[in-house]
Order: structure tokens, then C-alpha cells, then sequence
């Protein structure tokens, strides 16, 4: 009897390695994709049906994408577009998401937890439904076709869930921490920079890549606000892309373009993605 319980002991632990092997692949199989195609040869890249392994490996591709001849210096530009425009977006939401959210955990006045809530109720509101009254507002202060102006409504629409993630961070902190520091000198300012803060990197880090992540693939605020094709960002570009040259499509050059997007945000969660989920389950037990 104990031998065969000894031998069925293995099968939940293998089952649970088959269902997660299975599901990695399910995930991995369109990166994968991408990858596979941005490497091929232009021909083989337009092959149907696609093979799934190239058959010669180049980066043709690559070079044209950022060549001057398949428009590769507006490419460069638009990918420093996204750039600046996440990175901004991201310290200014960590910056007002840590002052709000120390202020919502700590600092308690009346009605704080009405405009706490009324703050998160600002996840209902589809972006969609105020994308209209927020360009006329833009248009008015001259910040339309503008990255300063992308980069606000990037920041704008990420604030709350940075405030709720914040607040939760530091709700969770023991205040003897701060009471401490309190106690040893220190301002409320100087308490909260230098000794809760470091202890809520989690959170912060959270805040960052969940910013980071929405501004660098959002679409339609891009679209909407940027006319001009040297402020267009990463997404906007490749939907130009797709639209191909004369009814002609470089699938080639358009997966070396998805993977020259997707690669930064992998390589920015697999380094942080610790600091990420202890964030994320602080947010969830608060």
C-alpha cells in the first residue's frame, strides 16, 4: 500500500507541470509568431501559408523597418515619441499616485473615504465617452498634436489606479514606522521620502510598469490627438504600416515593427515582475 501511494504521489506534481507547460505555450505561440516572421526573408515572410520556423534566418527585416528608404528616420522618431511619452506619463503618475495615495492612507480628514471612492469610480467612465470634451479642452490650451498633451491624458487616465495601488501600499505599512520618524525630527514630507517610501517600492514598482505597459500600447488617444506623423507613438505607426504602400504589405517589415514594440515590456517585467506581484497582492488583500 505504501509503494503504491509512493507512486501515485508523482502524478498531481506531473499533471500540475503538464497544465503549466501547456498553458506557457498557449502564451508563447503568437510572441513566437511574431519573432519567427520578423526574422524570415521578405518572400517567405509573405508565404502562405506561413511556415512556423524560418528557413533562413535575417534581419532584413530589422534594418529595413529603420532604413530611410522604408521611411526608417520617422520610424526612429515615432519609437522616441513612445518613449518619452511613457517615461513622463509613468514618473508623473508614480509622483501624484504616492503623494495621493499617502495622503488617503495616512493623512485622515473629513470625507476622505468619499473621495477616495469617488475616485476610483473614475474606472467606470469609458475612455471613449470623454475623449470628445477632452480634445476641445486640449484644443483650447494649444496641447493638441502635442506629446506634452499625450502625455497628460496618459497620466490622467492611469492616476487612479496608481492612487488606489499607493494608498494600499501605505495603508499597509505599521505606523510605528512613521510615528518614529516622526518622533526623531522628521517632517511628514520627510517621513514619507525617507522611510515609508523605500519600504513601498513594491507598490511604486507596480505603479510604474502598470503606467508604462497602458501608455506605450494605447492606441486611440494617440490617434485622436496626434496629426501630425513625426508625434505619432509606436501603435499608431504600425497601424500605418499595416495600411501598406499601394494596396502592397510588407509582413516582414510589420512583425520586426510588433516585435520591436513587445520586446522592451518583456524584458522591463521578466527584471521587475517580483516587485510587481508583491504590489499587486498588497493591492489585493487591502
Amino acid at each position: 500500500m505504501t509503494s503504491l501511494q509512493s507512486s501515485l504521489r508523482p502524478v498531481p506534481r506531473a499533471a500540475w507541470w503538464i497544465i503549466n507547460v501547456s498553458l506557457a505555450a498557449l502564451f508563447l505561440y503568437p510572441f513566437w509568431v511574431v519573432v519567427s516572421q520578423s526574422i524570415k526573408s521578405p518572400a517567405e515572410a509573405a508565404a502562405a501559408p506561413p511556415t512556423l520556423f524560418p528557413g533562413s534566418f535575417s534581419w532584413g527585416n530589422f534594418a529595413k523597418l529603420f532604413s530611410n528608404e522604408n521611411g526608417g528616420a520617422g520610424f526612429i522618431q515615432q519609437l522616441g515619441n513612445s518613449v518619452m511619452v511613457s517615461i513622463g506619463a509613468t514618473l508623473l503618475t508614480i509622483v501624484l499616485s504616492t503623494l495621493a495615495g499617502y495622503g488617503f492612507a495616512r493623512l485622515r480628514f473629513r470625507g476622505s473615504n468619499l473621495l477616495f471612492f469617488a475616485t476610483l469610480a473614475t474606472f467606470m467612465i469609458p475612455f471613449q465617452a470623454v475623449i470628445t470634451p477632452l480634445y476641445l479642452v486640449l484644443h483650447q490650451i494649444g496641447l493638441t498634436n502635442n506629446l506634452l498633451g499625450l502625455m497628460l491624458v496618459y497620466t490622467t487616465f492611469n492616476l487612479p489606479f496608481g492612487i488606489f495601488l499607493m494608498r494600499n501600499s501605505f495603508a499597509a505599512l505599521p505606523s510605528s514606522i512613521e510615528e518614529a520618524a516622526l518622533v526623531d525630527g522628521c517632517g511628514v514630507l520627510r517621513a514619507m521620502v525617507r522611510v515609508l517610501l523605500p519600504v513601498a517600492i513594491p507598490g511604486v514598482i507596480s505603479t510604474a510598469l502598470f503606467t508604462f505597459f497602458a501608455s506605450w500600447n494605447e492606441f486611440f488617444a494617440a490617434l485622436i490627438l496626434m496629426t501630425d506623423q513625426s508625434k505619432y507613438t509606436l501603435p499608431v505607426a504600425l497601424n500605418v504600416l499595416s495600411s501598406g504602400t499601394f494596396g502592397t504589405l510588407d509582413w516582414g517589415a510589420l512583425q520586426a515593427g510588433v516585435a520591436v514594440t513587445i520586446i522592451p515590456c518583456i524584458v522591463i517585467y521578466v527584471l521587475l515582475q517580483k516587485y510587481y506581484v508583491g504590489g499587486m497582492l498588497t493591492g489585493a488583500m487591502k
